[in-house]
């Protein structure tokens, strides 16, 4: 028995993202709630909450699931789409940068 929950264009950058979620990747879903709770990074509330959707959506699929079994069993953070911005630079020239986003996986699954 396992469930998926995704958080699509997040606007942080991946890389950032993924020195979150590799820190639950394989725990037990109570202790990665406990970890995310204590990681004073700025996208951990957001991985926290595709962690507690994905725990619902394991609750909501089957009634006889046992919240305190359930273990991250896949985590993982891909690049979203770039927005392209531009900056005013000296001499009336422009520089151009990338606000980047991503996209949070999250699949628990029964031990």
């Amino acid at each position: 028995m396992e469930a998926r929950a995704e958080a699509r264009y997040i606007r942080v950058s991946a890389q950032k993202a993924r020195l979150v979620v590799d820190l639950i990747r394989g725990r037990q879903a109570g202790e990665a709630l406990n970890l995310l709770r204590a990681t004073n990074k700025r996208v951990a509330p957001l991985v926290e909450k595709v962690v507690r959707s994905a725990i619902a959506n394991a609750q909501n699929r089957s009634t006889d699931v046992d919240v305190d079994k359930l273990v991250i069993r896949e985590a993982y953070v891909n690049e979203g789409p770039r927005a392209k911005r531009i900056r005013p630079a000296p001499m009336g020239r422009a520089y151009r940068y990338q606000r980047r986003m991503a996209h949070i996986a999250v699949t628990v699954a029964e031990k």
